[in-house]
């Protein structure tokens, strides 16, 4: 178990058990020593639909009681409505859920009253895990829990059902993937809140582990069936925590993430916006003050911070998965907006679609109307960490090891290493290799001035990764490139 981008992340198999109670009651451990909260003051702590869910959750429980904590049970709620709440109750808050990741896999997001954790928090959680003792495995036996579902999801709710105005989407007809997150039914009474016709879709009592980043081909063809079969203007849904918004079109062709984040910048009048170096590259020429931080909503929300300090007003962050935060409290329309400095999916949707009422244009031409470089993204599944920091270590060794990697792709003009290695080609294609921070995986992000040029480099770059991890990850790309290595 390790902390990712956002949160802790392991096994279920490890989870369910020790794994999950060491680090809950370091948690719990961390926010009192550190005079963050004070013994018998009460913990939110909410979960995904994941099977391993509910007996995590039930272990939390376990070992924050232990400590003397009041445990207010949110059930299954999105994250931004977990973590709302705990804003709006000054109360620490603990979210069960693996987002994104697949289903043998979860994980736990962890909130001070004040919003979600750090890295330093993380350190010191961590020192306090490896230092735990589990003599007072299975202390808390008799938790006091109350039930907070009602309260936390009728909160989120009231946040995303007052800024636009009475029936702005009446006339839409929008799909509703709903799957296996736990936003789907909140998704459904928003959009029919504001007039749209609403389509449920794909509901599953199964964990599917959608990707926002990185949708499959089988999500797609779903996507594009319904899109045709049901005549629909816009189809969207959210990853399994409800922290990462999907949105495609009247085609079901889905829209990259960092556009819907540009779009609610737009729709805020943000004058600051806090993104990875991960997002599309054209953000810069639309006329906000942009600046580029590591993958990771902590590291988003340290820009955010540092851009509030120095005066801005309206600060908005977003990640290349859609995820939107907010740093400030906006007025839009006569309507306060709160801020919310961790990711959410609602509101990236809400304005997406209400562009469609609003313009009275197709999705797929308002995406165009913005002048992006196309990109496109994907990973390769089951790569190691190891494996990941061995490559990008030798990309990095010299400016050869990396000609030589690339020599079928493109002249390489220039390369930032601030999140993995994202490099420039002579042709303006950018193309980025990364690590995951959540599962053994490594992803790839590629621009390019048409979609398929995009594609075309996004699938040469995980060709030549592929190559060199054949034969048990050693390198296998030919007699000059073994050479260099060696």
């Amino acid at each position: 178990m390790k902390f990712g981008t956002s949160g802790l992340r392991g096994l279920s198999v490890d989870l369910v058990g020790a794994g999950s109670w060491i680090y809950a009651h370091a948690f719990g451990r961390y926010l009192i020593e550190s005079g963050k909260v004070k013994a018998g003051d009460a913990i939110l702590i909410g979960r995904d639909f994941r099977d391993s869910s509910p007996a995590i959750a039930e272990i939390c429980t376990d070992a924050l009681s232990g400590l003397g904590f009041k445990i207010y049970d949110c059930g299954t709620v999105p994250t931004p409505a977990l973590a709302l709440y705990g804003l709006k109750k000054s109360a620490a808050s603990l979210m069960v859920t693996g987002s994104h990741i697949p289903a043998d896999r979860n994980g736990i997001k962890f909130y001070k009253p004040d919003g979600e954790i750090d890295k330093e928090d993380e350190a010191a959680i961590m020192g306090l895990a490896a230092d735990s003792s589990l003599a007072d495995l299975h202390a808390g036996k008799h938790p006091v829990v109350e039930a907070h579902f009602e309260e936390c999801i009728n909160l989120f709710h009231r946040r995303n059902a007052g800024f636009l105005g009475d029936g702005v989407l009446a006339g839409l007809k929008v799909g509703v993937y709903q799957h296996s997150t736990v936003a789907r039914d909140l998704i459904v009474d928003i959009l029919a809140h504001y007039g749209a016709e609403v389509v449920p879709l794909g509901r599953s009592t199964t964990f599917i582990p959608l990707d926002t980043e990185a949708i499959s081909a089988k999500t797609t063809s779903h996507l594009t069936d319904w899109a045709r079969l049901h005549d629909l203007d816009a189809i969207v849904s959210a990853d399994g925590d409800g922290d990462r918004p999907l949105v495609a079109d009247e085609r079901g062709v889905p829209l990259r993430g960092d556009l819907l984040g540009l779009m609610v910048a737009e729709f805020l009048c943000a004058d600051t916006v806090v993104t990875p170096v991960t997002s599309n590259s054209g953000i810069e020429a639309l006329g906000f003050s942009v600046m580029r931080t590591r993958v990771g909503s902590p590291f988003v929300i340290a820009g955010m911070n540092e851009a509030v300090a120095a005066g801005k007003q309206r600060v908005v962050g977003f990640e290349a998965n859609g995820g939107l935060l907010m740093a400030s409290s906006c007025s839009v329309q006569g309507h306060t907006i709160d801020a919310l400095p961790t990711r959410d999916c609602v509101l990236p949707i809400l304005i997406a679609v209400s562009r469609i009422a609003c313009l009275k244009r197709p999705l797929s031409e308002i995406a165009r109307s913005y002048g992006l470089p196309f990109t496109a993204s994907d990973r390769l599944e089951g790569f190691s960490t190891e494996n990941s920091t061995r490559l990008l270590n030798y990309l990095r060794a010299s400016d050869a090891n990396l000609a030589s990697f690339l020599n079928e792709i493109g002249q390489v003009v220039l390369k930032s290493d601030i999140d993995g290695l994202r490099v420039a080609l002579a042709d303006q294609r950018v193309i980025h290799f990364r690590a995951s921070g959540n599962a053994p995986e490594i992803r790839c992000y590629a621009e390019a001035t048409t979609e398929a040029a995009a594609v075309e480099l996004l699938d040469a770059g995980l060709d030549r990764v592929r190559l060199w991890a054949s034969a048990d990850g050693a390198p296998h790309l030919g007699v000059g490139f073994r050479e260099d290595y060696n």
